[in-house]
């Protein structure tokens, strides 16, 4: 026995798991052995006993294999303090769905035992509650995938103004004083806005995700009296003329109805107020697919092509027909990447079937990403990405 290693068997006495479990996860690619030894053992260290406790603790929380083995696993300080706060942002939110869950248990129960009668409309919102579950693992994904994508940006972008800066700087907020977002994501954008401006206005931080809604909420100073809810740009409860204007970061190619979100979106503003969103265009990160179709050819990192939807290209003509002047401003950078776990997790967080051709190769594709890193000096990748301002 080595010095600093646990064997199968001790490593899985001292995890208080069953040896089993070692070797399935061990089998499946996302707890291996830290090294083999002569002897053929397989050998655990204390670095392990931290994957391990990560890959219990999502597995309870509801995640899948798959989706684990997509996250990041980094060993180091930040990068474990980082994974605990992540498991404890989504075991809050799974308590504070109980909790909910367990009122509408009790009233519907007191409710039975007072009257003796059933009411059935209790019982379906019951259902709604108790299916929430799922929709709460699925906004937390979201939102741990939007922050690994903007990680990459922020650390490898050439352009020392940032996206989101940019963004800011091209919002006329001297003029503004009622604003909406609509699709906040994380809320990354009021970070890169003055706090006095913002106590100033009137600002409505929304989107379609209550999770997401939460986590803005959480990341953004309570004191700055930004107003946070829930809202789908295609039915927004805001009445007509509310606003002097509205954003929408990177959001219609998401949204299902885009003619039906432009309508409403034109309904809450006010004559004269202004319409700011972003998209990007077909060039844009472009040698990310290229690079991963070069390592397998069946990967696709996304369902469907986002900027056909609404892009650079097209969206311009798509908002005249609800806006009567619309301008176009670039944003110019690009990134230019010298490490391999960053741009690997950036990759597996995309909306496509890259887990399925990744997940089982990871040690392989991370090596293939570091000999383009030697060979190239660096991965550069173009951006094309870029705002509309349209005006009522």
């Amino acid at each position: 026995m080595q010095e600093g290693y646990y064997t199968s068997g001790e490593f899985a006495r001292k995890a208080n798991v069953t040896i089993r479990t070692v070797r399935f996860y061990d089998k499946q690619g996302i707890l291996k052995p830290s090294r083999v030894g002569e002897n053929g053992y397989r050998l655990y260290t204390d670095e392990d006993f931290g994957r391990l406790q990560r890959i219990l603790s999502l597995r309870y929380l509801g995640f899948s294999l798959e989706e684990i083995m997509a996250m990041p696993m980094g060993d180091d300080a930040d990068d474990v303090a980082h994974s605990l706060a992540m498991q404890k942002s989504l075991i809050q939110k799974r308590m504070r769905h109980l909790e909910s869950m367990n009122r509408a248990l009790e009233d519907t129960q007191r409710i039975v035992e007072q009257s003796r009668q059933v009411d059935w409309n209790r019982i379906l919102q019951l259902i709604h509650i108790t299916n929430m579950e799922h929709m709460i693992i699925e906004q937390y994904k979201s939102a741990v995938n939007i922050d690994v994508r903007i990680d990459l940006h922020r650390r490898f972008s050439h352009n020392p103004v940032s996206w989101f800066s940019w963004l800011a700087s091209q919002i006329d907020f001297m003029a503004l004083k009622d604003i909406l977002e609509v699709g906040c994501g994380n809320g990354e954008l009021w970070q890169h806005v003055e706090p006095e401006i913002i106590r100033a206005r009137n600002i409505h931080v929304t989107d379609i995700s209550e999770g997401m809604v939460e986590d803005a909420a959480a990341r953004l100073a309570s004191d700055m009296g930004l107003c946070f809810r829930t809202e789908d740009c295609q039915r927004l409860s805001c009445g007509d003329g509310s606003f002097d204007a509205v954003i929408a970061n990177h959001v219609l190619f998401y949204v299902k109805d885009i003619p039906q979100a432009l309508r409403e979106i034109r309904r809450v503003l006010r004559s004269g107020g202004a319409f700011y969103c972003s998209t990007y265009g077909r060039n844009h990160m472009k040698e990310i697919t290229s690079l991963v179709q070069e390592f397998d050819s069946r990967i696709s990192l996304s369902e469907v092509a986002l900027y056909e939807l609404f892009g650079l290209e097209n969206g311009r003509d798509m908002l005249r027909k609800t806006f009567g002047q619309v301008e176009m401003r670039l944003y110019d950078d690009y990134l230019l990447v010298d490490e391999a776990e960053p741009l690997l997790d950036y990759i597996l967080s995309c909306h496509g079937n890259q887990g399925e051709f990744l997940n089982q190769r990871r040690g392989e594709f991370k090596r293939f990403l570091e000999q383009k890193i030697r060979e190239q000096g660096g991965i550069r990748i173009r951006k094309q990405a870029g705002i509309f301002v349209c005006r009522v």
